[in-house]
């Protein structure tokens, strides 16, 4: 069990996550209930899972909630393709948030790799 709070991969979706919702704001409003709403949850999920997954005593549990952190890094990624092909993110915005989501899931999988191997 350790601090989520100090692990760079929380810190790093905690931004992206806030960025998410800032860029998200100008989507239309009809889409409040649909791509607004799911992009947002899904950026969330990633660092609420890395959190949740940081109180659980066991490794196997821990990479268990890193997976699906990870799984919502790759719904969030797609989301934000999406929204830049109906026209809701520019293309700088979306190359940015791209980058920080690509090092995200960088970043989880080096942890799970890391979680999942044997005690010494």
């Amino acid at each position: 069990m350790q601090n989520y709070k100090s692990l760079k991969v929380w810190e790093k979706a905690h931004d992206y996550t806030l960025k998410v919702y800032t860029i998200s704001k100008a989507f239309p409003k009809e889409e409040i209930y649909g791509l607004t709403s799911q992009l947002r949850r899904a950026s969330m999920s990633i660092a609420a899972n890395i959190a949740e997954g940081s109180g659980k005593n066991k490794n196997s549990e821990f990479a268990h909630f890193l997976n699906i952190a990870l799984g919502s890094a790759n719904e969030s990624e797609y989301l934000l393709l999406l929204a830049k092909d109906l026209g809701y993110v520019l293309e700088v915005a979306y190359q940015e948030l791209y980058l920080k989501v690509n090092e995200i899931k960088a970043m989880l999988i080096a942890l799970i790799q890391k979680v999942r191997q044997p005690a010494t």
